[in-house]
């Protein structure tokens, strides 16, 4: 049995990086699969997927499957693992390409012609949206890389994005399910998105999709995006509805749940309280834009450091969930670099926090970065190189501003995904 560390004998940026670790390590496919297998079929067993954590799921998939299968799963570059059964492709995320383009297709080839006595498990992850871009007839696909990236940039949750995907898509909304039958299908899914609906991870190509053309158009009209005349007319015909509650071709389905942001946040709680510290976790699913979300955050760590409420000090104060970053300049960075550079100016030099944010697919925005720290010397640091935290954010600019410092996080691809983490440690 282990022995707790008293609070005072913790080195902060090494206690955070314990932190993000154990969340870290918790949703790794190969720990969070094989409890969730179903049992084998008297026919085929056909695996596809899509996600940054795709291909270690099927890796994890075929270590542990007790017969034949065979499969085909999408990642993104630099995901990829050796599999020996199961076929590895990958395409680019966050704007989809011509591989993702044609690996869709081929998903829905993959589950074609298959019978009663055959079993579908589909591996999903975050990042399966883009890797699986594969327009409606009609629908140009120009259009469609030209909107993700303007959705991309807008500030549009991702439950938002999703939905206007999958009213544009050919194998999302439930089609790649519905395609399936009449074989059984199981679907492990590992949740990086706040709330853990199955129809919003990878934009639910296994899910059942309650909602409509009329709301992928009141979410453009919402952010002020003008469509292409052919989206415009896609999405107003109707030709974009997606699988409905109810369609029996998705009557058997079974949705697993393998790893969520909860359960990373758990993982992270009962690193700190084995060191002995309180740990809060203040949500799993928050949203937001980023600088305002560290703005509340912030203020919320400033009540606990200086009035001990609504938590006494020491502590760490747990956040999970995907923030937004609404693009304004022209800089480089990512939401949880956003986040944090706005948090350093809100707590301003506040002595005894330090905080951590993070995504853990180990990919904060487009770049190969994770995520960054701060410290209560964090602004005067920065200053002393010429540079100014409100500058940086008014560019957002943050991955630059981190990576001067020696803050920034840089894992390389994790091969999971239950989106962003966030610890605030007050001493």
């Amino acid at each position: 049995m282990s022995v707790p560390h008293p609070p005072s004998a913790i080195e902060p940026r090494a206690l955070l990086r314990r932190l993000y670790a154990a969340a870290v390590d918790s949703a790794r496919p190969a720990l969070a699969l094989p409890a969730n297998l179903p049992p084998p079929p008297r026919g085929r067993c056909v695996v596809v997927g899509a996600g940054k954590a795709a291909a270690a799921m099927a890796q994890a998939l075929e270590a542990h499957w007790p017969g034949p299968l065979e499969g085909l799963v999408v990642t993104a570059y630099g995901h990829a693992v050796r599999c020996e059964r199961i076929e590895i492709v990958e395409a680019a995320h966050p704007v989809p390409d011509a591989a993702g383009r044609a690996a869709a297709a081929r998903l829905l080839e993959r589950v074609g012609g298959l019978g009663a006595d055959d079993l579908v498990i589909a591996l999903l992850s975050g990042g399966g949206s883009a890797l699986t871009a594969l327009p409606g007839a009609g629908v140009p696909w120009d259009d469609v890389v030209a909107l993700t990236r303007t959705l991309l940039a807008c500030g549009a949750t991702i439950g938002e994005i999703n939905c206007v995907r999958r009213h544009l898509s050919a194998i999302q909304g439930g089609r790649l399910g519905a395609a399936c039958a009449p074989a059984r299908l199981v679907t492990l899914a590992i949740s990086d998105v706040p709330g853990d609906r199955p129809v919003d991870i990878a934009s639910g190509p296994t899910a059942a999709d309650p909602s409509t053309c009329a709301d992928a158009l009141a979410i453009l009209a919402r952010h002020r995006i003008e469509p292409t005349a052919a989206v415009r007319a896609w999405l107003e015909s109707g030709r974009g509805e997606s699988v409905k509650p109810g369609d029996p071709r998705l009557g058997g389905a079974d949705t697993r749940l393998i790893a969520t942001p909860q359960a990373a946040l758990e993982a992270a709680a009962a690193t700190a309280r084995a060191a002995g510290l309180a740990a809060h976790i203040l949500g799993d699913a928050i949203e937001g834009e980023a600088r305002e979300v560290a703005r509340v955050l912030g203020a919320l760590a400033r009540q606990v450091a200086r009035r001990g409420q609504p938590f006494s000090r020491p502590c760490v104060l747990l956040s999970g969930g995907e923030t937004t970053v609404t693009v304004r300049g022209p800089g480089r960075g990512g939401r949880n670099v956003e986040f944090l550079l706005a948090l350093a100016l809100a707590l301003d030099g506040l002595p005894g926090v330090h905080a951590l944010a993070a995504d853990t697919d180990g990919i904060d925005g487009a770049a190969p970065v994770a995520g960054a720290m701060i410290a209560p010397d964090t602004l005067a640091r920065s200053r002393a190189l010429g540079l100014e935290a409100a500058d940086a954010l008014a560019r957002n600019d943050a991955h630059p501003f981190f990576a001067a410092l020696g803050d920034a996080i840089v894992t390389g691809p994790t091969l999971t995904n239950v989106n962003d983490f966030r610890a605030i440690l007050i001493e």
